[in-house]
């Protein structure tokens, strides 16, 4: 499963330098070196405490720039999206510890814990999916509308005429400010619910429990008592099972000339995607930063995300009833690109896939 010239496993080499383990949000961190923490070090409580300690104060410090940023008086909106992505990225990368690590914690309190930052992470993400969707979605729009439609993206038939394809752009064009219009209604609101939502469970005592639990974390973590909890092993085994999980995820989607409309076959790759996301979550405890080898991949797995979620917002548009036959159209036209840019995400994504061999067995 794996290539021979590079490794992917994330148990670390016994002869490795030890090195500082870096404060900076993951993705900003650099290559670290195979094995940034000797096996000898490699326990829970010199390299998982301290992970969760650190993602604990980040969460607290996300949590406070979200206050001060989200106060009536602040006009920055952006200060206040740039702090909910770091609360949610920091709550994304506990709850991801406490499922591959918890065999080494307190698996009561990791099970709960682990639960109500999946809540709150997927309260705090409704809001700015629905706006970044719209925005894709206006964009593909306009660019389909334009003068010239892209071939892979045409209406019209191999062999039609020229007079076809202006029929076709022109209906394109007489529907796409339509459909422009009833996207944003849809999305719109959409987001203005998830955006009160998201007040709401800010405010709320559930909330409140989860910060005080955060809180703890930040000075305390609840280790599983006796001393086997505390071995290296008990750090690597979850860790290369976390790996093993991905690769076997990854050998088994579905292979490069499948039918890019099929929908059902979504779910393999959001899959893989979460499984890729523990695994470098796994690296970042094991070796102190994340595997640049996987940059790529996971960002074409969350462009495959975005447009997979883009082509449903249209074809749920295109479901209104009693809507003109121009707007269904250009919402069909629509559909049909973002199933095209899944196909592309999913081919860079296999392009960019560091171990060929396990994409072979696809």
């Amino acid at each position: 499963m794996r290539r021979p010239d590079q490794q992917t496993t994330t148990r670390p080499t016994p002869d490795a330098a030890p090195g500082p383990t870096p404060d900076t949000p993951p993705a900003e961190a650099t290559r670290p070196g195979p094995g940034v923490l000797p096996s000898g070090d490699l326990t829970t409580e010199a390299a998982l405490a301290p992970y969760l300690r650190r993602q604990a104060a980040e969460f607290l410090r996300s949590l406070r720039l979200h206050h001060e940023h989200s106060a009536p008086a602040d006009s920055g909106g952006q200060d206040a999206a740039a702090a909910t992505r770091a609360l949610r990225r920091s709550a994304r990368r506990i709850s991801g510890c406490l499922h591959t690590f918890r065999a080494a914690l307190d698996p009561l309190w990791a099970d709960q814990l682990r639960a109500e930052l999946a809540w709150l992470s997927g309260i705090l993400a409704r809001e700015h999916a629905y706006a970044d969707r719209l925005t894709r979605l206006v964009e593909a729009l306009h660019q389909l509308s334009g003068p010239a439609l892209p071939a892979a993206r045409g209406v019209r038939a191999a062999g039609d005429g020229a007079t076809s394809d202006a029929q076709g752009r022109a209906a394109l064009g007489v529907g796409a400010a339509r459909a422009g219009a009833l996207l944003e209604r849809r999305l719109t609101l959409a987001r203005t619910r998830s955006h009160s939502a998201a007040l709401q469970a800010l405010g709320s005592s559930r909330f409140h429990a989860v910060a005080d639990a955060v809180a703890l974390l930040a000075s305390d973590v609840p280790l599983a008592p006796g001393p086997a909890g505390r071995t290296a092993e008990a750090l690597l085994e979850p860790a290369e099972h976390a790996e093993q999980r991905l690769l076997t995820a990854v050998a088994a989607l579905p292979p490069a000339d499948t039918e890019p409309y099929n929908e059902a076959q979504d779910a393999a790759w959001h899959q893989t995607r979460l499984l890729l996301r523990l695994h470098r979550y796994a690296h970042e405890v094991v070796l102190g930063a994340t595997d640049p080898a996987l940059t790529g991949a996971g960002h074409a797995l969350d462009l495959h995300r975005d447009a997979v979620e883009a082509a449903g917002a249209a074809a749920a548009a295109a479901r209104t009833p009693r809507i003109a036959p121009a707007t269904a159209y250009a919402l069909g036209v629509l559909h049909a690109d973002q199933r095209h840019e899944v196909e592309a995400a999913r081919a860079v994504f296999r392009e960019t896939w560091p171990y060929t061999v396990a994409l072979s067995a696809s």
